[in-house]
């Protein structure tokens, strides 16, 4: 199987539990909940997306051959010693593409793999973090995990319901558009409501990260 990707870098993650760590991002083209074009965004079931998923343009972006040709650039993109090896296959949505074959190749090359899902479809067994972004209006499947991260507000979202599902952590992250104070405001103000939940920042956009 061949890998459509948008791009890949090498940042520091910038959001959740493991916001600060080093890692490999490898941004996977497309998605099942918006076509990533404009034009389509008002019918879309994701309409608030901040992210270019479309075409293989991007940095470090391409279509890989197989498993091996895209964990060799992984592995270069890393440029470092081969311990602490981290990657998160992001999106899009990553979990139309990621197999087997990948997450065998990566785990031999010694990486800790994440994922960031948006979990309408089960997210393959062999990866290490699980983070889950639900978005209200579609099923999620993928009710487990090591993360479950609610960008708010959200309406539709079932809060309730979310509680329940098993996630190690729930987090709330804040909506970033141009009513981006009052988001914060709101998802604060969920956070104090429901302490079952933490707030979680986009650490990367503070620091001019990508």
């Amino acid at each position: 199987m061949s890998y459509a990707v948008k791009e890949m870098f090498l940042t520091l993650q910038g959001e959740g539990v493991q916001a600060g760590r080093r890692a490999v991002f490898v941004r996977f083209a497309g998605c099942n909940l918006w076509s990533g074009r404009e034009e389509d965004r008002a019918n879309a079931i994701c309409r608030f997306c901040d992210t270019d998923f479309v075409g293989m343009d991007g940095l470090g972006g391409g279509r890989f051959a197989d498993a091996a040709a895209l964990v060799a650039a992984v592995v270069e993109m890393w440029a470092g010693a081969a311990t602490e090896r981290f990657v998160v296959l992001t999106g899009g949505e990553p979990m139309l593409q990621v197999d087997d074959a990948l997450v065998d190749a990566l785990h031999a090359a010694g990486f800790f793999i994440a994922i960031e899902s948006n979990g309408t479809l089960p997210v393959h067994p062999g990866i290490n973090w699980v983070c889950i972004s639900p978005k209200a209006g579609s099923e999620t499947v993928q009710r487990s995990g090591d993360e479950l991260k609610l960008v708010w507000p959200q309406p539709g979202s079932e809060v309730d319901a979310m509680e329940r599902w098993d996630f190690t952590h729930h987090l709330i992250q804040p909506l970033d558009d141009p009513q981006a104070d009052a988001n914060r405001e709101a998802a604060v103000a969920l956070v104090m409501e429901r302490p079952r939940w933490r707030l979680t920042l986009q650490t990367h956009k503070m620091l001019g990260l990508r």
